[in-house]
């Protein structure tokens, strides 16, 4: 197994390589890829099965068992992915602006590859194939290290990316994985200055909390989800519950799933049985403040720690507030800054939420799980970026190289 050192030195040859190719040949590599997914199926499913079986033999929780697992209809959607990817515009090379200086100096500003991309990520093996597709088709050699939940799955799902580059002619070493999955191994990822260029960890709040804390590379920080839903005094309850519903229980573990829901006080009482009643559906476990626990019987009271929770489950904290001042508060006091939403009919109180509230996405009378690079028109993402420097919602294939500048002269001196 080659030292994490030795990756990084390997990637950083296969880059140079890489940013010599164009679109085309990118693309001949991504259709061997999607064809080596659909072709690997069953080798793919079998490690995932191996995967399964330990993570129920440490009670890995039923949402996190179905963002691990993956079936004959889940590798056939990967591989569209990666053909969706291909599909897009190259964003190597585009020309953003250009100008000629007074002395003759013509200058362009143009796309290039960010180099060597380092992807830190957990449980779902999707994001194997997601980020080495993204990186590729961006000129990007990339190093990929999963947890320890899904290693089975991500090296079955990396040798077919491997053996699919060798194919197209490309160094298989543009994807390379690592498979110790140790604390010592992200810790040197993390600190893999000039050889990795940018690190990009996709995961939960922990995750994403001790790369930005300790990595010495630059790094994306794509987000944690703690996003919220208000319920304004104007909102159509019916609307209202149907949106939460899908927002907390259609898919629970990832990251633009709600986990806190606002009600105005003025109508509490009338909405909070009739979206409990619909969460009920599906068992969500609601933690509210002393007011929802006297309107629903059988709430948990809610712990301080509970307003700040990604819970990644059928879980929602629930809190009874006097204004939309208190709502705008209470989000920019415990959000992670990934989606909010407002449900409400008046334009005024819309308007305020959208301006005021300081969130990578932020909706009105619509799912917080429509912050997604697909939903959006953008194809893939890595990742959601709730930063704000280099790139700032879905991570998608635009964002994933930087800026030069090309100069031509005519022997002009200073």
């Amino acid at each position: 197994m080659p030292t994490i050192r030795a990756m990084g030195e390997r990637a950083q040859a296969a880059r140079t390589q890489l940013a010599k190719l164009d679109g085309v040949a990118k693309r001949t590599a991504l259709e061997a890829i999607a064809g080596g997914l659909e072709v690997g199926c069953a080798e793919i499913i079998a490690a995932n099965a191996l995967d399964l079986q330990a993570g129920r033999e440490s009670s890995m929780s039923a949402a996190l068992l179905d963002r691990l697992s993956l079936d004959e209809g889940r590798i056939v959607g990967m591989a569209k992915g990666v053909r969706d990817i291909s599909a897009e515009e190259d964003p190597v090379g585009r020309v953003l602006w250009g100008t000629v200086r007074p002395n003759g100096l013509r200058i362009e500003k143009i796309t290039v590859p960010l180099g060597v991309v380092g992807v830190i990520f957990e449980a779902r093996p999707n994001v194997c194939s997601d980020a080495a597709a993204l990186c590729l088709m961006a000129g990007n050699a990339c190093i990929l290290r999963g947890g320890k939940e899904a290693i089975h799955s991500n090296t079955a799902i990396a040798e077919v990316m491997r053996q699919a580059l060798e194919r197209s002619g490309l160094p298989a070493d543009c994807i390379q994985l690592v498979e110790d999955t140790s604390r010592e191994s992200a810790a040197e990822m993390m600190g893999l200055t000039g050889l990795i260029d940018v690190l990009i960890p996709r995961g939960g709040a922990g995750l994403i909390r001790a790369v930005v804390e300790n990595a010495r590379v630059p790094v994306i920080e794509t987000g944690a989800g703690n996003c919220h839903i208000y319920v304004d005094k104007s909102a159509d309850i019916g609307m209202a519950a149907e949106i939460i519903h899908n927002a907390k229980t259609s898919r629970p573990s990832v990251c633009n799933a709600a986990e806190s829901l606002l009600v105005h006080r003025s109508v509490a009482v009338e909405a909070l049985p009739v979206i409990a009643e619909r969460l009920a559906v599906k068992k969500v476990e609601l933690r509210g403040d002393a007011a929802a626990c006297a309107i629903l019987p059988g709430t948990v009271p809610a712990a301080e720690n509970d307003w700040g929770t990604e819970y990644g489950a059928y879980v929602m904290s629930v809190k009874v507030v006097d204004s939309l001042d208190e709502a705008i508060a209470h989000i920019a006091q415990y959000s992670t800054h990934h989606s909010e939403a407002i449900i409400t009919q008046n334009y005024a109180a819309a308007e305020r939420f959208l301006r005021e509230v300081d969130s990578a996405a932020v909706y009105v009378n619509a799912s917080t799980r429509f912050t997604d690079g697909g939903e959006f028109g953008f194809g893939a993402e890595i990742g959601i970026s709730t930063q704000k420097l280099h790139a700032r919602g879905p991570l998608g294939l635009a964002n994933l190289v930087s800026e030069k500048y090309l100069i031509r002269g005519s022997g002009q001196i200073r």
